[in-house]
């Protein structure tokens, strides 16, 4: 799916720029406009250089962190709660050039989700991306587990 004007022009450009996300070295290189699908890449450079000369755990991790909850966060909507409750990160080798991440959810994976919500207060999601090289080999693979709940409306009843 293409980018839209608002994913490549502002919101690229926005998160790009945030402090916090700024700070691990990393660039958004596309957003669908459906938030089904983010690229990024983790150049090794002086931010993202640790004493050994290779790309800093730190900055893979921080790299990755927060896409799969804002991608559920837009997708599934107000109704409902979305945050990290846990993540793994297995270095597999030393990150020597610059690495590349790909996320994605698919209508079938948002359809079970609410369908599981319907019959449960909160589930937990894992979703494992790899932190790839040029050659398209895993420096690191890194799982996120995220807690899902349909948010409480002030009777104490499930928003939809």
């Amino acid at each position: 799916m293409p980018e839209s004007l608002l994913t490549r022009l502002f919101l690229r450009r926005l998160y790009n720029l945030w402090p916090c996300y700024w700070g691990t070295g990393v660039r958004l290189k596309y957003i669908a406009k459906d938030f089904r699908e983010i690229r990024l890449e983790l150049p090794l450079n002086w931010r993202t250089r640790n004493y050994v000369g290779t790309i800093f755990g730190g900055s893979m991790y921080g790299a990755v962190d927060p896409m799969y909850m804002l991608m559920l966060i837009k997708n599934l909507g107000p109704g409902y709660e979305i945050w990290d409750k846990a993540a793994t990160i297995q270095f597999k080798k030393p990150g020597r050039s610059t690495l590349h991440a790909r996320f994605t959810l698919d209508d079938e994976e948002i359809h079970r989700i609410r369908e599981e919500l319907a019959h449960a207060g909160s589930i937990d999601r894992v979703y494992a991306v790899d932190l790839t090289d040029d050659e398209g080999t895993a420096c690191a693979t890194v799982e996120k587990t995220i807690h899902i709940r349909r948010k409480q409306t002030r009777q104490g009843e499930k928003e939809a």
